[in-house]
């Protein structure tokens, strides 16, 4: 086709997850519940975690802003097409809920990484602890994976700038991710393919491997644990970091790594409100009810409130 003769997308149609009127009420209910509870459960999380002078706190504060932000790329667009016949978005608008989303997922994966590393230096080397993971040791690892995110979201949305849009701008999705935008692309989208795999990858091999020698490691200063007692109480401090690395990498698998020839939208859709939507939520859920000193601490800021109130 002639370039001259193309018209360029300026904006999309996102498709959403149904067309039944009666659905989308109830889905409308269900997600703003979800993200409601999301928003109190990470407030509280941050809210409560500076009480507690610790490195495990300090990046589970921080996975809990992530959250915040991360659920926010796409929670209010969903909630708002519920209630719109027409789900359009700008071409420039759904390039940002794209570069955003890219950068937040991908951090988050860093900093469950990061996470797993305190929980090996806790464990492995409880006497150097403090000494080990100072505050500016913990800002700068936070810090990497905030990068990690950026390096990762700005070359995913630099190939989609060089990419034309000039045919149908319906995508098939709640949100503008990349591979539903790559559909969509007048250009050919090799190299864009190429890129989001070789980078989920990486990722995911870094992250992932990074988890699972820490906890290679833990397992095995866990068993020289003499008692049965001290050997639950070191376990008990990762598995909430462990439910909520499988939470994530099982749903995020489904979209990212899985071959192109069994590739379907529909069940992108749904691992995609999974691990945008309802991970956010777990998140403070998963860490805070099973861990004592938040639920104490928790428990001891609702009482000074109601005193307060008295």
């Amino acid at each position: 086709m002639d370039r001259d003769n193309q018209t360029t997308v300026t904006e999309f149609i996102l498709l959403g997850l149904t067309d039944n009127p009666q659905l989308r009420v109830f889905l409308f209910v269900l997600f703003f519940m979800i993200y409601v509870t999301t928003l109190v459960g990470n407030f509280g999380v941050i809210r409560v975690n500076p009480q507690l002078h610790t490195p495990m706190y300090f990046f589970l504060s921080n996975l809990s802003i992530l959250d915040l932000f991360y659920s926010s790329v796409s929670a209010p667009r969903l909630l708002i097409d519920f209630l719109m016949e027409r789900k359009n978005i700008s071409y420039g608008a759904c390039i940002a809920q794209f570069y955003f989303f890219a950068l937040l997922v991908a951090t988050e994966a860093f900093l469950l990484a990061v996470m797993a590393y305190d929980r090996y230096v806790a464990i492995c080397n409880p006497l150097l602890y403090t000494v080990a993971m100072p505050r500016r040791v913990c800002i700068q690892l936070v810090a990497g994976s905030y990068i990690g995110g950026l390096t990762n979201s700005l070359v995913h949305t630099c190939g989609l700038l060089g990419l034309s849009f000039c045919g149908p701008n319906v995508i098939k999705h709640f949100f503008c991710d990349l591979p539903p935008l790559l559909e969509l692309a007048c250009s050919d989208t090799h190299k864009n393919e190429t890129l989001l795999l070789v980078f989920s990858g990486a990722i995911s091999a870094f992250s992932l491997s990074m988890i699972i020698i820490s906890y290679l490691y833990i397992l095995s200063a866990i068993l020289r644990i003499r008692s049965a007692e001290g050997r639950r109480k070191a376990f008990s401090t990762c598995t909430s970091h462990l439910t909520a690395v499988t939470v994530f990498y099982g749903s995020i698998t489904f979209s990212y790594l899985q071959p192109s020839s069994s590739y379907s939208l529909e069940q992108e859709k749904v691992s995609s409100v999974f691990y945008s939507l309802v991970v956010p939520m777990l998140n403070p859920l998963i860490y805070s009810l099973r861990n004592k000193e938040v639920k104490d601490t928790l428990r001891r800021s609702i009482a000074g409130k109601k005193k307060y109130l008295r």
